[in-house]
This record gives structure tokens, C-alpha cells and sequence, in this order.
């Protein structure tokens, strides 16, 4: 069997697949996320326990040999380990806001955009840039006790094969890589002020490192590779590599990505250019802040179950009786299509007979225009595969399709562990049939009458994000 690795921000998750890539069993473990004051922080300890409880659980459950593993996990954030590997703090995690204000002096002074002209990415506040020089003035013992400042996977990677510390080209792309050269660039570095924390930055690994396991989850000397982390992974297990194609990630973070074999960085400083395994391959990514968290904090708010979302949506019209939210409930603002880390969540015409339902369809509409906003500014011309969370709703991907005006090819399954073992599968030279193991397993059709009421409803949503972006800019 085959085996991948997704290390989420709430949930990690091991599958097996056979030589098909038919996905035989899945093993999940949640894992905490400290929020406070802004701060969100996740023990290292924690995720990599469930990393190996989670392999542990599966293959106790398939009993069938491991022909080679892929590992991948959310992106962003600062993740410090001593020369052992072991931590030295917890984790600052991609939703962490405590450096927005530094981001803040980053737009006005024009660093935030020379950064952004250099490597194509736009720093928010849980990028790795911004969180290291929050660090530096605020904790530098921490920086001083770290031998390298990892991301998510390539801790789990070091933890597993006891290989040297490093990452790869796409989560080196956020904030330090120059994706023309594929090595970090350090103009950048100077920047942001970080000349003497160069030390930190992980080697990049082009390909992807490689390494057999030490027995802990996975039977010894099983054949690992590291990355792409999960945006790109989910590219690859939907089988988005076409330019102008597009994959709408529907999970916690809501992310639009396009594959393009051009590099522009040119027009508002947003999103950024994520490197491929494919010199001359890039995919380009605005990734939204809030996905499914936003509709998860509605339903916990209104005391809605999960399993109810399907009914409610089909119990209010298009438009839900006038209610509106604009989706933007990070503590630390959006970060795409633009970046503004002042920006809140607003829900509008609510009166004394809104009901639940209107409320649960606000804001899937909200965030389907979210969406929309961000897939036009990636650049999306082709086909849109669509995974995550989101797409075991029915009613949700329906309306989604109908916000959008365009068909979704649902990839459903772990799509994530599925593109990291494509991706392993490259880099060990295992010929696996890719166009079986990332078909559609349906696609949804828009309603054109529905779409064409939405696409109104898309030019209203960017008019009063406009007016809410002024109101935080005053």
C-alpha cells in the first residue's frame, strides 16, 4: 500500500491507497490550537504524537506492506527545533495575528510591496517573515536557542527519518524564495531585517529530500519523502497542472490556486507564486484565512449541527432573506485576493426574523464570494476541481457552483495524502497511473438561473468589502 501523510492545523490524518489509488482506510487525530490575544500556537509535541498514532492506527487497520510514503501539512507559520530537532517554543501557527502590526508599517513604508515585487508573495501575519521579526524584538532567546526555523511537515520529516533539518521550494516560497532561481534571495532577508537570523532559514531541499523512517508509525527504513506542504499536494491529488486549470480548497483555510507557467508580480500585492517540483511551473495561490471556520463559528454560534447544514440551506431562497456577512473572521484579516489584517467579519440585514437558516446561508454565500474574488485575481481560466471539507455537503457545493456560475469537478477522499504520495511516488520513480488516481468523483452543474442572480450578488459583495476595507484603512 501507499501511504500519506497530511498534518492540518486541527486534524491530522494518515491514508492508505492502493496501487490504483483507490483510498483503502483513513486514520485522523485532532490537534489543539491555542488561541489568545491573537497568538495561535500549536505543540509540536502534540502534532507529532498524532502523527505517529495516526500511522500506528493504520497500519494496525491494513496489514499490507508500505511501498513508499508522502508526507505534506499546512504551511506558513514558524516552527523553531534545537539542532536535535526537538522545540524550542510552541509553534506559531499560519493563523497567528500578533504580527499585524508590524505588517501594518511593512504596507505603509513600501517593504511589504518590494518583498512582494522580489518573490511574488504578499507577507500576512502568520507568513514566516513577519513572525520572525516579531520574534527577534520580542523574543530573542528563542531565536538565539534555534538551530532552524522549520514549517509544519519538514518538523514531522526531520522527527521520522532523523534526516538533517530542511524544507522544500513551496514552503520556502512564502516569504524568502526567489522563484526564478528557486533559492532564497537575501535582499529579502535585509528587508525584513533578519540579516543576522539568516542562520534559521531551513536548507531547501530541490527535489524534495528523501529518507527511509526510524520505526516510529511507520516500519523502519520505510521509503519517506518531504512536500509539496497541503496546497500544493491538493493540486497535485486533484490533478490540476494544466495552466489557466484551478483548484478551490473548501477546508479550513479557503485557498484558490491556478497553475501558470508565468511569473508576474506585477498588479496588487496579493496571494503568491507557490514553486513546483516543475521548474517553470508555478501554481498561483490566494489562499483566504477563513473557509470552513467561518461557517464552523456560525454553527457553533447559532447551536447548528453539521449534519443539518443540507436542510437549512434548502429552507431559504438565494439572497437569504437579506442577510449578508462578509466571511473575514481571522483574527489576523485577509490576506486574499489583498491583504488587510485590520479587516473583520461584518454580517448585515438582520432583523427579529432572521432565522438560523438564513444566517447558515449568508454566510456560505459570503464565502463563496470570497472564493469567486479570489479565483478571478489567480488568474483561473480552465477547469476547477474543488476538495476539502466543504464538498460533503450537497446543498453547499450546489450553491457553490451557482455562486461561482461555473461546473465543479469534486474531488472527494483525502486529496491531500494522495498528491503527497504522487509526489513521493515521482521523486522515488514508482510509476503510478496519475490520471486514475486524481479523477472527479462528480462534477456539479450551476443552475443559470441562480448564476446570473449571484453574479449581481458578487458585484454587491466587492462593493461593501470596498467600503469595509476603507472603514479599516480610516
Amino acid at each position: 500500500m501507499y501511504v500519506g501523510i497530511d498534518v492540518g492545523t486541527s486534524l491530522v490524518k494518515a491514508a492508505a491507497f492502493d496501487a490504483t489509488g483507490r483510498q483503502l482506510a483513513v486514520e485522523a487525530r485532532p490537534v489543539a490550537l491555542s488561541l489568545r490575544g491573537g497568538h495561535a500556537e500549536q505543540d509540536m509535541e502534540e502534532v507529532y504524537g498524532a502523527v505517529v498514532a495516526v500511522l500506528d492506527a493504520l497500519t494496525s487497520a491494513v496489514p499490507e506492506p508500505v511501498e513508499l510514503a508522502g508526507l505534506t501539512g499546512q504551511g506558513d507559520g514558524v516552527w523553531l527545533v534545537d539542532a536535535a530537532g526537538r522545540p524550542v517554543r510552541p509553534a506559531a501557527s499560519w493563523m497567528d495575528g500578533r504580527a499585524h502590526r508590524l505588517v501594518d508599517r511593512w504596507l505603509a513604508d513600501g517593504t511589504f510591496e518590494a518583498v512582494f515585487r522580489l518573490t511574488g508573495s504578499a507577507m500576512f501575519p502568520g507568513s514566516p517573515g513577519p513572525l520572525l521579526a516579531w520574534l527577534d524584538s520580542h523574543e530573542p532567546a528563542s531565536l538565539d536557542a534555534a538551530a532552524t526555523a522549520l514549517y509544519c511537515k519538514d518538523m514531522v520529516f526531520r522527527r521520522l527519518t532523523g534526516a538533517p533539518a530542511a524544507t522544500d521550494v513551496s514552503d520556502a516560497s512564502m516569504p524568502f524564495l526567489d522563484p526564478r532561481t528557486r533559492r532564497y534571495d537575501n535582499r529579502v532577508v535585509e528587508l525584513l531585517g533578519l540579516t543576522h537570523r539568516r542562520r534559521l532559514l531551513a536548507p531547501v531541499s530541490d527535489p524534495a529530500a528523501t529518507a527511509g523512517t526510524r520505526g516510529e508509525g511507520l516500519p523502519a527504513g520505510t521509503r519517506l519523502a518531504n512536500g509539496p506542504y497541503d496546497l500544493p499536494a491538493s493540486a497535485l491529488g486533484a490533478g490540476v497542472s494544466a495552466a489557466g486549470d484551478g483548484l478551490l480548497i473548501v477546508g479550513t483555510c479557503l485557498a484558490a490556486l491556478v497553475a501558470t507557467t508565468d511569473l508576474d508580480t506585477g498588479g496588487e500585492p496579493a496571494g503568491l507564486y507557490i514553486s513546483t517540483d516543475r521548474p517553470g511551473h508555478w501554481l498561483r495561490a490566494m489562499p483566504a484565512m477563513v473557509g470552513t471556520a467561518a461557517l464552523d463559528w456560525v454553527l457553533s454560534t447559532t447551536g447548528v449541527r453539521h449534519e443539518d447544514v443540507d436542510g437549512l440551506l434548502a429552507g431559504t431562497p438565494p439572497g437569504a432573506h437579506g442577510v449578508r456577512v462578509l466571511p473575514y473572521f481571522a483574527p489576523s484579516g485577509e490576506r486574499a485576493p489583498f491583504v488587510a489584517p485590520g479587516l473583520r467579519a461584518e454580517l448585515t440585514g438582520v432583523t427579529l426574523e432572521t432565522t438560523r437558516a438564513d444566517l447558515v446561508r449568508a454566510t456560505c454565500e459570503g464565502i463563496g464570494y470570497a472564493a469567486r474574488h479570489c479565483l478571478r485575481a489567480a488568474g483561473l481560466t480552465g477547469t476547477l476541481a474543488v476538495c476539502g471539507g466543504g464538498t460533503r455537503s450537497p446543498a453547499w457545493m450546489q450553491l457553490l457552483a451557482d455562486v461561482l456560475g461555473r461546473p465543479l469537478a469534486v474531488v472527494e477522499g483525502e486529496v491531500g495524502a494522495r498528491g503527497a504520495v504522487l509526489a513521493a511516488a515521482e521523486r522515488y520513480g514508482v510509476a503510478l497511473d496519475a490520471a486514475a488516481w486524481t479523477r472527479p468523483t462528480a462534477v456539479v452543474e450551476p443552475d443559470p438561473g441562480r448564476a446570473t442572480y449571484y453574479a449581481k450578488g458578487f458585484e454587491d459583495h466587492l462593493t461593501r468589502l470596498a467600503q469595509a476595507r476603507e472603514r479599516t484603512r480610516n
